[in-house]
């Protein structure tokens, strides 16, 4: 990890993640009726879990609304979750002041066009690996692993490991 990496991940205490593409692969699954399924990765799980043993928060925002996503979120013990919200910079800036936070010291984590200004607010900018060709420009790092393998994982990784 450079000196520039190391210092801006070691500064992180709110990691803000979108969820398709990030969480997930970013595909959807439909059954009968309203039923869509998700697939999460159990280290992705362990990686959320670790970060707030080291009394970092996370949060979620999502251009769509998912059960999946909710239930998912909250077995994890993600304090926010904010589905349904394509414009994803506001809440952002809400999360930054009800914890009484400067943008540096936050990461975004994104894959498509629509995370493109929150990574760009955000201290640290991290994409997954598959992610837009703009997204991972913008990123400051750009993870190991694919959307829904194992990427947030690395993130929780590069963050523990900076401290």
């Amino acid at each position: 990890m450079d000196a520039e990496l190391q210092k801006r991940a070691a500064r992180i205490r709110l990691v803000v993640f979108d969820v398709d593409g990030v969480f997930t692969d970013g595909r959807f699954y439909y059954g009968p009726g309203d039923l869509e399924l998700k697939a999460f990765h159990t280290r992705d799980g362990h990686g959320i879990k670790l970060l707030h043993e080291a009394g970092m928060r996370t949060a979620v925002i999502s251009g769509r609304k998912s059960e999946a996503v909710t239930r998912r979120m909250n077995e994890l013990g993600v304090g926010d979750v904010m589905q349904g919200r394509s414009d994803k910079l506001p809440i952002f800036n809400e999360l930054l002041a009800r914890y009484e936070l400067d943008a540096a010291d936050c990461a975004a984590v994104g894959d498509d066009l629509p995370d493109l200004p929150l990574l760009q607010a955000a201290g640290l900018a991290i994409a997954v690996a598959d992610a837009h060709p703009d997204i991972r420009r913008a990123a400051h790092w750009v993870t190991p692993t694919r959307g829904g393998y194992g990427a947030v994982r690395d993130v929780a990784d590069l963050l523990l490991s900076a401290r």
